[in-house]
């Protein structure tokens, strides 16, 4: 049962994927004053559907310098990264769940480094080789934040279990607690996901498209998926921890549709930081914010066995 759970969840996932991308055009038109896809079905709905059909029916084009294997794999890895780290997500039907839900979440966070890298490396492009290495410095500096405010709620909630985030926001959301944590995430979160503003691994006014410069086809595809399906995934686990929703509700997936609009919102709305100021912003704002939080659910934690004792 756990099995067929899980690739139905892959399935309402790969066609979560195909319609954000929709909702990511029609967002943006209408940001820019324009209609966005709508001619193919009713309201451009049948879009996504024939994007996928146009770039897997392309020619695969080989480059004369390349590495074969990694330069293949390379998709494919981060696609399979961006699907398997749904495992975390708990059922609250106990049909599927994982008691090690944030370890696990932080592994498959620390891998999607080697594909960005490998596919960079592997294409034998100055472009694709600078994009890959902004992104894996970028990615390993804004990890180091989410692993201290994930650590900050396990002090708090003394589980690694996702069930744990949801069952002790019953009575209040932890974004009302922690509004400052909340907005570290979520930015830690565009970069993670190299998102607009810190796209820099995509960086298209310096590095023609970034690591991704030489794919095309059925690799661009891929690469493409697995970017939707982490921000699905980044929106679920924002409304786990700070939205207190139980992954039976409708309720939840009205807060990921919400958190992903987000997403595409500050796609719209803000220009591309400096990369610089993105390492200055990691090292020197969002580390020091976490620490502290994290000191203080201690400190707080502490105080309540003492309590507790007395």
């Amino acid at each position: 049962m756990s099995v067929i759970n899980y690739l139905i969840m892959i399935i309402c996932v790969l066609l979560g994927v195909a319609f954000i991308t929709l909702l990511e055009r029609k967002i943006l038109g209408y940001i820019q004053i324009r209609k966005g896809p709508n001619k193919l079905g009713v309201l451009g709905l049948l879009q996504p559907f024939s994007d996928a059909v146009k770039l897997f029916t392309k020619e695969q084009v080989n480059l004369s310098t390349f590495n074969f294997l990694p330069y293949y794999v390379s998709p494919v890895f981060s696609l399979f990264i961006s699907l398997i780290v749904w495992g975390v997500l708990p059922y609250l039907s106990g049909q599927f769940n994982m008691n090690l839900g944030v370890l696990f979440f932080l592994c498959c966070l620390s891998f999607g480094v080697y594909p960005v890298m490998s596919a960079g490396w592997s294409s034998n492009c100055k472009y694709s080789m600078l994009g890959s290495l902004r992104s894996v410095a970028q990615t390993i500096s804004y990890e180091v934040s989410l692993a201290l405010i994930l650590l900050s709620f396990i002090f708090l909630v003394e589980s690694f279990d996702f069930k744990e985030f949801v069952n002790y926001q019953e009575e209040i959301w932890f974004l009302w607690v922690t509004i400052p944590l909340a907005m570290v995430w979520f930015t830690s979160c565009l970069a993670e996901t190299n998102r607009t503003p810190f796209d820099f691994s995509e960086g298209e006014s310096e590095l023609v498209s970034g690591f991704n410069t030489e794919y095309g086809a059925g690799g661009f595809a891929l690469i493409f998926m697995a970017e939707y399906s982490m921000i699905l995934f980044m929106s679920m686990i924002f409304s786990l921890m700070f939205l207190g929703s139980t992954s039976l509700g409708i309720l939840f997936y009205l807060k990921l549709t919400g958190m992903s609009f987000v997403f595409i919102w500050v796609r719209g709305t803000l220009p591309r930081f400096r990369y610089d100021k993105l390492m200055y912003l990691a090292w020197k704002s969002f580390l020091p914010t976490s620490l502290n939080f994290l000191i203080y659910f201690m400190g707080l934690k502490m105080m309540m066995y003492c309590v507790f004792l007395i």
